[in-house]
Protein backbone atom coordinates (compact mmCIF):
# COMPACT_ATOMS: atom_id res chain seq x y z
CA UNK A 1 0.00 0.00 0.00
CA UNK A 2 1.62 2.99 -0.89
CA UNK A 3 1.94 6.08 1.40
CA UNK A 4 0.22 9.24 0.70
CA UNK A 5 2.64 12.34 0.70
CA UNK A 6 2.10 15.88 0.25
CA UNK A 7 4.87 17.71 -0.54
CA UNK A 8 4.24 21.66 0.88
CA UNK A 9 6.83 24.24 -0.45
CA UNK A 10 6.71 27.20 0.92
CA UNK A 11 8.86 30.90 0.11
CA UNK A 12 12.05 30.74 2.14
CA UNK A 13 10.45 34.75 3.22
CA UNK A 14 6.34 34.66 4.15
CA UNK A 15 4.12 34.69 6.42
CA UNK A 16 1.89 31.07 6.84
CA UNK A 17 -1.21 31.06 8.25
CA UNK A 18 -2.24 28.12 9.64
CA UNK A 19 -5.83 27.12 9.38
CA UNK A 20 -8.12 24.52 11.49
CA UNK A 21 -10.76 23.57 13.76
CA UNK A 22 -9.86 22.84 17.28
CA UNK A 23 -7.90 20.30 18.17
CA UNK A 24 -7.30 19.06 14.50
CA UNK A 25 -3.24 19.37 15.38
CA UNK A 26 -1.97 22.65 14.14
CA UNK A 27 0.25 23.01 17.05
CA UNK A 28 1.54 19.64 16.15
CA UNK A 29 2.23 19.84 13.05
CA UNK A 30 4.08 23.75 13.66
CA UNK A 31 6.28 22.12 15.91
CA UNK A 32 7.32 19.24 13.61
CA UNK A 33 7.89 21.58 10.52
CA UNK A 34 9.31 25.05 11.99
CA UNK A 35 11.50 26.33 14.70
CA UNK A 36 9.98 27.49 18.19
CA UNK A 37 11.02 30.57 17.34
CA UNK A 38 8.64 31.02 13.79
CA UNK A 39 5.90 30.38 15.49
CA UNK A 40 3.46 32.59 16.73
CA UNK A 41 0.53 31.88 18.73
CA UNK A 42 -2.23 33.62 20.53
CA UNK A 43 -2.76 30.64 23.08
CA UNK A 44 0.80 32.20 24.68
CA UNK A 45 -1.29 35.24 25.34
CA UNK A 46 -4.29 34.01 26.80
CA UNK A 47 -4.64 36.84 29.69
CA UNK A 48 -4.75 39.37 26.58
CA UNK A 49 -8.43 40.56 25.24
CA UNK A 50 -10.01 37.40 23.58
CA UNK A 51 -12.48 37.55 20.83
CA UNK A 52 -14.61 34.71 23.05
CA UNK A 53 -17.83 33.50 21.77
CA UNK A 54 -17.15 33.11 17.77
CA UNK A 55 -14.45 29.86 18.68
CA UNK A 56 -14.15 29.51 22.38
CA UNK A 57 -10.48 29.09 21.30
CA UNK A 58 -7.83 31.99 21.26
CA UNK A 59 -7.49 33.15 17.97
CA UNK A 60 -5.20 35.66 16.06
CA UNK A 61 -8.04 38.36 15.26
CA UNK A 62 -8.05 39.71 19.10
CA UNK A 63 -4.05 39.84 20.21
CA UNK A 64 -2.86 43.45 18.80
CA UNK A 65 0.63 42.60 20.91
CA UNK A 66 1.25 39.61 19.15
CA UNK A 67 0.35 41.31 15.77
CA UNK A 68 3.59 43.92 16.77
CA UNK A 69 5.94 40.68 17.29
CA UNK A 70 4.67 39.58 13.95
CA UNK A 71 5.41 42.82 12.13
CA UNK A 72 8.56 42.98 14.21
CA UNK A 73 9.30 39.44 12.45
CA UNK A 74 8.27 40.59 8.93
CA UNK A 75 10.89 43.47 8.70
CA UNK A 76 13.76 41.83 9.47
CA UNK A 77 13.09 39.15 6.87
CA UNK A 78 11.43 36.32 8.92
CA UNK A 79 9.51 33.83 8.07
CA UNK A 80 6.82 33.71 10.61
CA UNK A 81 4.03 31.51 11.31
CA UNK A 82 0.79 31.85 12.81
CA UNK A 83 -0.66 29.07 15.04
CA UNK A 84 -4.14 29.76 15.76
CA UNK A 85 -7.93 28.81 14.61
CA UNK A 86 -8.02 31.34 11.96
CA UNK A 87 -11.12 29.89 10.44
CA UNK A 88 -12.86 33.62 10.55
CA UNK A 89 -12.36 35.93 7.82
CA UNK A 90 -11.96 38.81 9.75
CA UNK A 91 -9.02 36.77 11.31
CA UNK A 92 -7.69 36.22 7.38
CA UNK A 93 -8.20 39.54 6.57
CA UNK A 94 -5.66 40.55 9.16
CA UNK A 95 -3.52 38.50 8.29
CA UNK A 96 -3.36 39.15 4.55
CA UNK A 97 -3.23 42.81 5.88
CA UNK A 98 -0.18 42.35 7.78
CA UNK A 99 1.62 40.32 4.79
CA UNK A 100 1.34 43.45 2.52
CA UNK A 101 1.84 45.93 5.09
CA UNK A 102 5.73 44.20 4.97
CA UNK A 103 5.84 43.11 1.31
CA UNK A 104 5.91 39.55 1.67
CA UNK A 105 3.47 36.50 0.81
CA UNK A 106 0.71 35.10 2.47
CA UNK A 107 0.45 31.49 2.78
CA UNK A 108 -1.85 28.94 3.86
CA UNK A 109 -1.69 25.12 5.08
CA UNK A 110 -5.15 23.96 6.06
CA UNK A 111 -5.63 21.02 8.62
CA UNK A 112 -9.04 19.58 7.07
CA UNK A 113 -9.46 16.76 9.07
CA UNK A 114 -12.75 15.02 10.15
CA UNK A 115 -14.90 16.42 12.59
CA UNK A 116 -15.28 13.73 14.77
CA UNK A 117 -11.42 13.21 15.13
CA UNK A 118 -11.61 16.55 16.14
CA UNK A 119 -14.46 15.95 19.16
CA UNK A 120 -12.45 12.66 20.01
CA UNK A 121 -9.02 14.64 20.71
CA UNK A 122 -10.96 17.91 22.27
CA UNK A 123 -12.52 15.31 24.88
CA UNK A 124 -9.07 14.02 26.11
CA UNK A 125 -7.66 17.58 26.80
CA UNK A 126 -8.29 19.24 30.12
CA UNK A 127 -6.88 22.55 29.21
CA UNK A 128 -10.24 23.13 27.14
CA UNK A 129 -14.09 23.15 27.99
CA UNK A 130 -15.31 23.33 24.42
CA UNK A 131 -18.58 22.00 23.61
CA UNK A 132 -19.64 19.29 21.02
CA UNK A 133 -21.49 22.51 19.71
CA UNK A 134 -18.29 24.72 19.14
CA UNK A 135 -16.60 21.99 17.48
CA UNK A 136 -19.25 21.57 15.12
CA UNK A 137 -19.57 25.64 14.24
CA UNK A 138 -16.00 25.93 13.74
CA UNK A 139 -15.64 23.03 11.17
CA UNK A 140 -18.29 24.73 9.44
CA UNK A 141 -16.54 28.00 9.41
CA UNK A 142 -13.90 26.20 7.83
CA UNK A 143 -15.58 24.56 5.43
CA UNK A 144 -17.05 27.52 3.83
CA UNK A 145 -13.75 28.89 3.95
CA UNK A 146 -11.17 26.46 2.27
CA UNK A 147 -12.47 27.65 -1.24
CA UNK A 148 -11.90 31.67 -0.37
CA UNK A 149 -8.37 31.49 0.11
CA UNK A 150 -6.44 32.13 -2.57
CA UNK A 151 -9.31 35.26 -3.24
CA UNK A 152 -8.87 36.34 -0.05
CA UNK A 153 -4.97 36.89 -0.79
CA UNK A 154 -3.14 33.88 -0.14
CA UNK A 155 -0.65 33.13 -2.60
CA UNK A 156 -0.40 29.76 -1.33
CA UNK A 157 -2.80 27.54 0.07
CA UNK A 158 -2.03 23.79 0.55
CA UNK A 159 -4.95 21.66 2.46
CA UNK A 160 -4.28 18.58 4.15
CA UNK A 161 -7.77 16.35 4.59
CA UNK A 162 -6.76 13.40 6.44
CA UNK A 163 -4.42 12.19 9.04
CA UNK A 164 -2.47 10.63 6.59
CA UNK A 165 -1.54 13.19 4.74
CA UNK A 166 -0.77 15.56 7.33
CA UNK A 167 1.69 12.55 8.95
CA UNK A 168 3.82 12.37 6.08
CA UNK A 169 3.76 15.75 4.42
CA UNK A 170 6.94 17.17 3.90
CA UNK A 171 7.39 21.53 4.22
CA UNK A 172 10.22 22.70 1.85
CA UNK A 173 11.81 26.37 1.22
CA UNK A 174 12.26 27.69 -1.64
CA UNK A 175 14.43 30.44 -2.35
CA UNK A 176 12.61 33.94 -3.59
CA UNK A 177 13.13 34.71 -7.22
CA UNK A 178 14.67 37.74 -6.64
CA UNK A 179 17.13 35.80 -4.28
CA UNK A 180 20.41 35.17 -6.49
CA UNK A 181 22.80 35.92 -3.57
CA UNK A 182 25.23 32.86 -4.78
CA UNK A 183 25.54 34.45 -8.13
CA UNK A 184 28.76 37.05 -7.31
CA UNK A 185 29.53 38.20 -10.70
CA UNK A 186 31.65 39.63 -12.28
CA UNK A 187 28.98 41.65 -13.81
CA UNK A 188 28.60 44.43 -17.02
CA UNK A 189 25.58 45.58 -15.85
CA UNK A 190 23.67 47.83 -18.84
CA UNK A 191 21.54 50.53 -18.69
CA UNK A 192 18.41 51.23 -20.87
CA UNK A 193 18.47 50.27 -24.55
CA UNK A 194 15.13 51.54 -26.22
CA UNK A 195 15.93 49.80 -29.06
CA UNK A 196 19.54 51.04 -29.79
CA UNK A 197 20.88 47.72 -31.47
CA UNK A 198 24.03 48.75 -33.06
CA UNK A 199 24.47 50.97 -29.87
CA UNK A 200 24.07 47.86 -27.97
CA UNK A 201 26.34 46.17 -30.00
CA UNK A 202 29.16 48.09 -30.17
CA UNK A 203 28.80 48.68 -26.26
CA UNK A 204 29.27 44.90 -25.40
CA UNK A 205 32.24 44.46 -28.16
CA UNK A 206 34.23 47.32 -25.94
CA UNK A 207 33.37 45.34 -22.90
CA UNK A 208 35.20 42.60 -24.98
CA UNK A 209 32.51 40.29 -25.52
CA UNK A 210 32.38 38.27 -28.63
CA UNK A 211 30.25 38.96 -31.35
CA UNK A 212 29.47 37.11 -34.55
CA UNK A 213 26.48 37.46 -36.84
CA UNK A 214 24.36 40.53 -37.97
CA UNK A 215 20.78 41.96 -36.81
CA UNK A 216 18.82 39.15 -35.71
CA UNK A 217 20.93 36.47 -35.89
CA UNK A 218 23.94 37.92 -33.73
CA UNK A 219 25.31 36.18 -31.21
CA UNK A 220 27.31 36.91 -28.20
CA UNK A 221 29.44 35.42 -26.33
CA UNK A 222 30.87 36.32 -22.47
CA UNK A 223 34.31 37.06 -21.54
CA UNK A 224 35.25 34.29 -18.86
CA UNK A 225 33.22 34.32 -16.03
CA UNK A 226 31.95 37.77 -16.74
CA UNK A 227 27.99 38.21 -16.87
CA UNK A 228 25.62 40.79 -18.34
CA UNK A 229 22.65 42.64 -16.29
CA UNK A 230 20.19 44.15 -18.70
CA UNK A 231 18.19 46.57 -16.13
CA UNK A 232 14.79 46.51 -18.82
CA UNK A 233 13.46 49.20 -21.37
CA UNK A 234 14.68 47.06 -24.02
CA UNK A 235 11.88 48.51 -26.36
CA UNK A 236 10.48 51.58 -27.78
CA UNK A 237 11.46 55.01 -29.85
CA UNK A 238 14.65 53.42 -31.36
CA UNK A 239 14.99 51.72 -34.40
CA UNK A 240 15.51 48.27 -33.61
CA UNK A 241 13.36 46.89 -30.76
CA UNK A 242 13.11 43.14 -31.75
CA UNK A 243 17.00 42.81 -32.73
CA UNK A 244 17.43 44.08 -29.13
CA UNK A 245 14.88 41.18 -28.09
CA UNK A 246 16.46 38.79 -29.68
CA UNK A 247 19.71 39.44 -28.64
CA UNK A 248 19.02 39.73 -24.94
CA UNK A 249 16.45 36.43 -25.00
CA UNK A 250 19.05 34.85 -26.31
CA UNK A 251 21.84 35.83 -24.03
CA UNK A 252 19.52 35.38 -20.85
CA UNK A 253 18.65 31.43 -22.73
CA UNK A 254 22.62 30.93 -23.05
CA UNK A 255 23.39 32.03 -19.26
CA UNK A 256 25.20 35.05 -20.24
CA UNK A 257 23.13 37.83 -18.92
CA UNK A 258 20.39 38.01 -16.56
CA UNK A 259 17.77 40.58 -17.13
CA UNK A 260 15.24 42.39 -14.88
CA UNK A 261 12.09 44.06 -16.74
CA UNK A 262 11.48 48.17 -17.60
CA UNK A 263 8.22 49.75 -17.26
CA UNK A 264 8.23 49.96 -21.29
CA UNK A 265 8.75 45.60 -21.63
CA UNK A 266 5.92 45.39 -19.31
CA UNK A 267 3.42 47.90 -21.57
CA UNK A 268 4.57 45.63 -24.41
CA UNK A 269 4.03 42.47 -23.58
CA UNK A 270 0.72 43.60 -21.99
CA UNK A 271 0.00 44.32 -25.63
CA UNK A 272 1.38 41.45 -26.81
CA UNK A 273 -1.15 39.65 -25.02
CA UNK A 274 -4.08 41.67 -25.99
CA UNK A 275 -4.58 44.05 -23.48
CA UNK A 276 -5.64 47.31 -23.46
CA UNK A 277 -2.79 49.64 -23.65
CA UNK A 278 -1.79 53.41 -24.34
CA UNK A 279 -0.41 52.98 -27.87
CA UNK A 280 2.23 56.34 -26.68
CA UNK A 281 5.83 56.78 -26.00
CA UNK A 282 7.52 54.83 -28.71
CA UNK A 283 5.26 51.83 -28.35
CA UNK A 284 3.75 52.43 -31.66
CA UNK A 285 7.01 52.31 -33.26
CA UNK A 286 7.91 48.83 -31.60
CA UNK A 287 4.73 47.02 -32.98
CA UNK A 288 5.54 48.39 -36.38
CA UNK A 289 8.87 46.91 -36.10
CA UNK A 290 7.37 43.69 -35.02
CA UNK A 291 4.90 43.51 -37.92
CA UNK A 292 7.43 41.41 -40.28
CA UNK A 293 7.88 38.99 -37.37
CA UNK A 294 6.42 35.68 -36.90
CA UNK A 295 3.53 35.52 -34.03
CA UNK A 296 6.24 32.37 -32.28
CA UNK A 297 8.55 35.26 -31.87
CA UNK A 298 6.02 38.01 -30.12
CA UNK A 299 4.66 34.90 -28.18
CA UNK A 300 8.19 34.23 -26.90
CA UNK A 301 8.72 38.27 -26.32
CA UNK A 302 5.80 37.70 -23.96
CA UNK A 303 6.83 34.94 -22.02
CA UNK A 304 10.01 36.13 -21.95
CA UNK A 305 9.24 39.57 -20.02
CA UNK A 306 6.35 38.19 -18.33
CA UNK A 307 9.02 35.79 -16.57
CA UNK A 308 11.05 38.78 -15.45
CA UNK A 309 11.60 39.56 -11.63
CA UNK A 310 10.87 43.06 -10.68
CA UNK A 311 14.49 43.44 -9.03
CA UNK A 312 17.24 40.97 -7.97
CA UNK A 313 19.43 40.92 -5.10
CA UNK A 314 23.10 39.95 -6.00
CA UNK A 315 26.67 39.13 -4.71
CA UNK A 316 25.67 38.15 -1.27
CA UNK A 317 23.34 40.98 -0.39
CA UNK A 318 25.93 43.44 -1.53
CA UNK A 319 24.17 44.29 -5.11
CA UNK A 320 20.59 44.86 -5.85
CA UNK A 321 19.61 45.73 -9.46
CA UNK A 322 15.92 47.08 -10.85
CA UNK A 323 14.99 49.21 -13.58
CA UNK A 324 13.80 52.31 -11.88
CA UNK A 325 15.55 51.68 -8.36
CA UNK A 326 14.84 49.67 -5.07
CA UNK A 327 14.68 51.56 -1.61
CA UNK A 328 16.52 49.50 0.84
CA UNK A 329 13.03 48.67 3.14
CA UNK A 330 11.82 47.14 -0.37
CA UNK A 331 14.79 44.54 -1.09
CA UNK A 332 14.53 41.21 -1.28
CA UNK A 333 10.59 41.43 -0.83
CA UNK A 334 7.87 40.61 -2.89
CA UNK A 335 4.69 42.69 -3.47
CA UNK A 336 3.00 44.56 -6.28
CA UNK A 337 4.14 47.73 -4.71
CA UNK A 338 7.68 46.44 -4.61
CA UNK A 339 6.90 45.62 -7.89
CA UNK A 340 5.70 49.06 -9.15
CA UNK A 341 8.56 51.00 -6.98
CA UNK A 342 11.11 48.70 -9.44
CA UNK A 343 9.23 49.70 -12.84
CA UNK A 344 8.33 53.21 -12.32
CA UNK A 345 10.28 54.28 -8.80
CA UNK A 346 8.20 56.87 -6.55
CA UNK A 347 6.29 59.89 -7.12
CA UNK A 348 5.40 63.33 -5.53
CA UNK A 349 2.35 63.06 -6.63
CA UNK A 350 2.83 65.96 -8.78
CA UNK A 351 3.17 67.19 -12.67
CA UNK A 352 6.22 69.33 -13.84
CA UNK A 353 5.94 72.22 -16.59
CA UNK A 354 6.21 69.54 -18.86
CA UNK A 355 3.28 67.57 -17.76
CA UNK A 356 5.16 64.61 -16.61
CA UNK A 357 4.98 62.94 -12.95
CA UNK A 358 7.74 64.32 -10.98
CA UNK A 359 9.83 61.79 -9.17
CA UNK A 360 10.36 61.57 -5.67
CA UNK A 361 14.53 61.17 -5.21
CA UNK A 362 14.46 58.14 -3.09
CA UNK A 363 18.42 57.72 -3.71
CA UNK A 364 18.71 60.73 -1.86
CA UNK A 365 17.27 59.25 1.35
CA UNK A 366 19.14 55.80 0.56
CA UNK A 367 21.04 54.37 3.82
CA UNK A 368 21.33 50.40 2.58
CA UNK A 369 24.53 48.36 2.73
CA UNK A 370 23.31 47.21 -0.95
CA UNK A 371 24.89 49.19 -3.98
CA UNK A 372 21.93 49.41 -6.07
CA UNK A 373 22.29 50.04 -10.03
CA UNK A 374 19.08 51.14 -11.70
CA UNK A 375 18.33 53.25 -14.98
CA UNK A 376 14.75 54.55 -15.80
CA UNK A 377 15.12 58.27 -15.39
CA UNK A 378 17.83 59.63 -18.17
CA UNK A 379 20.83 61.58 -16.74
CA UNK A 380 23.52 63.53 -18.48
CA UNK A 381 26.43 61.81 -16.89
CA UNK A 382 25.80 58.73 -14.11
CA UNK A 383 26.91 59.70 -10.72
CA UNK A 384 27.49 58.07 -7.27
CA UNK A 385 24.51 59.38 -4.91
CA UNK A 386 24.83 57.16 -1.38
CA UNK A 387 25.99 53.85 -2.32
CA UNK A 388 22.81 54.11 -5.78
CA UNK A 389 23.88 55.19 -9.44
CA UNK A 390 21.45 55.80 -12.05
CA UNK A 391 23.49 54.29 -15.45
CA UNK A 392 20.26 55.15 -18.30
CA UNK A 393 22.63 58.29 -19.94
CA UNK A 394 19.76 58.94 -22.93
CA UNK A 395 20.79 57.02 -25.68
CA UNK A 396 17.99 57.23 -27.42
CA UNK A 397 17.59 60.76 -26.81
CA UNK A 398 21.06 61.31 -28.31
CA UNK A 399 22.85 60.33 -25.27
CA UNK A 400 25.35 57.35 -24.54
CA UNK A 401 24.08 53.85 -24.24
CA UNK A 402 26.50 52.97 -20.62
CA UNK A 403 27.48 50.27 -18.69
CA UNK A 404 28.48 49.57 -15.14
CA UNK A 405 31.76 46.67 -14.71
CA UNK A 406 30.89 45.38 -11.38
CA UNK A 407 32.72 45.25 -9.02
CA UNK A 408 35.27 47.52 -10.73
CA UNK A 409 32.76 50.58 -10.58
CA UNK A 410 34.01 51.60 -13.79
CA UNK A 411 31.58 53.20 -16.20
CA UNK A 412 31.68 52.17 -19.97
CA UNK A 413 29.74 53.85 -22.64
CA UNK A 414 29.50 54.48 -26.17
CA UNK A 415 27.96 57.66 -28.44
CA UNK A 416 24.60 57.09 -29.97
CA UNK A 417 24.60 57.11 -33.49
CA UNK A 418 22.19 59.51 -33.57
CA UNK A 419 19.16 61.19 -31.90
CA UNK A 420 15.99 58.78 -32.30
CA UNK A 421 13.81 59.94 -30.63
CA UNK A 422 13.13 64.21 -29.34
CA UNK A 423 12.91 64.14 -25.26
CA UNK A 424 10.01 65.84 -23.93
CA UNK A 425 12.67 68.17 -21.59
CA UNK A 426 15.68 69.26 -23.11
CA UNK A 427 18.14 66.60 -23.02
CA UNK A 428 21.24 66.25 -20.46
CA UNK A 429 19.74 67.82 -17.68
CA UNK A 430 19.42 66.18 -14.88
CA UNK A 431 15.49 65.16 -14.65
CA UNK A 432 13.85 64.06 -18.39
CA UNK A 433 11.32 62.31 -19.01
CA UNK A 434 10.44 58.62 -18.23
CA UNK A 435 7.28 57.86 -19.14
Amino acid sequence: MSIKRVEIRIPEFCLIALVGVSSSGKSTFASRHFLPSEVVSPKSGLSLNSPGEASKEATFSGFSGLKDIIHKRLSQGKLTVIDANNIQEDARHSIVKIAKANDCIASAIVLNVPESLCQERNKKRLDRDFDTHAIQRQKQLLDKSVSKLSKEGFRHVFVLEDLESIDNATVSRTKLQNNRREDQGPFDIIGDIHGCFDELVSLLSKLNYEITGTDMNTKVKAPTGRKVVFLGDLVDRGPKSPEVLRLVMNMVENGDAICVPGNHDVKLMKRLKGRNVKIAYGLAETLEQLENHSDEFKVKVAQFVESLVSHLVLDRGNLVVSHAGMKASYQGRSSSRVRNFALYGDTTGETDEYGLPVRYEWANDYQGQAMVVYGHTPVGVAQWKNRTINIDTGCVFGGQLTALRYPEKELVSVDARKEYYLSIKPFKENDLTSD
